[in-house]
């Protein structure tokens, strides 16, 4: 088995704003890892406040963890050694979508189908940051048209107070009513236990699915004073980073938003998605700045969500790969073996 690594540098179309901070650009790696004539490929994208430094970072870790001789493990086997070895899990990501990948190409499957799962999904959201009135208004109908999708997040939690996160929403809403798309809220963590309580209660008056991470992570303890008489679904995202997070907020919360990145992969997912299943949680999964490459490995789970973000790769200029269509509002698995995203001939390097 060999593995081999490649950074490059991402734009985004809009940059995007949320409680913690705006990225315009970020360096992704992707690995590769090859064994005979098969190759998968996966990625690492970073997390707010590493867009220029993740990549080295994972690399370091992913050839650290490739240097301990992973020979004769099984994907389970090699995430566990990962996990001993305390390697930070966006860069286990990388290298546990790339060896899905590759198993399912060797099975000569796709890797929804090699997971014992249909392609049948829910559409995904499409995200809208915390940008002034003006910006909302002029944005919000181009990204509809872009992609076609059926349902809008909505990111609150502005530094600017409450009454700048009710005019984002007010605007997106007025905006994005023609299109007749679902709203939902993610706050990132942005507000405390008055301003959800009072934010949550107006947003339920004004067409609200549900609002993500109200309160920033490792203010858990404060969760059951919003979530007692609340009157909108809670999900928590940031605070949820492996399955062993859930059983302590199972009793004040609706339920989990996992990021593959966040998590370390498939093999964590499908763990934290059988952990919240267990205890009565919706379960929704969502996205970083991954390309075509992470949001394709994520809708190979797609019947596993109740509610999908995967939306980061319509947000890119260009996106480096193909392989993660969006069809009819859902971000669709294709049928080739693998997760089906490659990247594209001029993005990788020459021969």
């Amino acid at each position: 088995m060999e593995v081999s690594f490649l950074t490059l540098r991402l734009k985004k179309l809009f940059p995007l704003a949320i409680s913690r901070g705006t990225t315009a650009e970020h360096n992704n790696l992707f690995v590769f890892v090859r064994r005979g004539e098969h190759v998968g490929i996966g990625e690492c994208a970073p997390r707010t406040g590493f867009a220029d430094t993740m990549a080295p970072l994972a690399q370091a870790d992913l050839e650290r963890l490739v240097a301990s001789d992973l020979e004769g493990l099984s994907i389970h086997g090699v995430h566990a050694r990962a996990r001993e070895m305390e390697l930070d899990p966006f860069a286990l990501c990388a290298l546990d979508i790339a060896l899905w990948d590759l198993r399912a190409k060797e099975a000569n499957m796709p890797l929804y189908r090699l997971l014992g799962l249909s392609n049948r999904s829910t559409p995904t959201s499409v995200t809208i940051g915390i940008e002034p009135e003006e910006i909302v208004r002029e944005r919000v109908p181009i990204i509809l048209d872009l992609t076609g999708a059926k349902a809008l997040k909505i990111k609150l939690g502005s530094p600017q107070g409450m009454e700048h996160d009710q005019q984002i929403y007010s605007t997106a809403a007025e905006v994005a009513r023609p299109y007749g798309v679902s709203l939902r809220v993610d706050a990132n963590g942005g507000w405390d236990v008055a301003r959800a309580r009072s934010t949550m209660a107006w947003l339920a008056e004004r067409g609200c699915d549900y609002v993500e991470q109200p309160l920033e992570k490792g203010n858990e303890a404060e969760l059951p004073a919003i979530f007692e008489g609340r009157p909108l679904p809670i999900y928590l995202d940031e605070s949820i980073w492996s399955s062993a997070d859930i059983p302590p907020v199972v009793h004040c919360i609706d339920g989990v938003n996992l990021k593959l990145t966040k998590c370390g992969g498939i093999t964590e997912a499908l763990r934290i998605v059988a952990t919240a299943r267990a205890h009565g949680l919706g379960t929704m999964i969502g996205c970083m700045s991954d390309s075509s490459v992470g949001i394709a490995a994520g809708a190979a789970l797609g019947e596993l969500f109740d509610h999908i973000d995967l939306d980061s790769h319509l947000n890119l200029n260009p996106d480096p790969a193909t392989g993660a269509p969006i069809i009819d509002g859902v971000v669709t698995p294709t049928e080739q073996p693998g997760h089906g995203a490659a990247l594209k001939p001029e993005f990788l390097p020459a021969p």
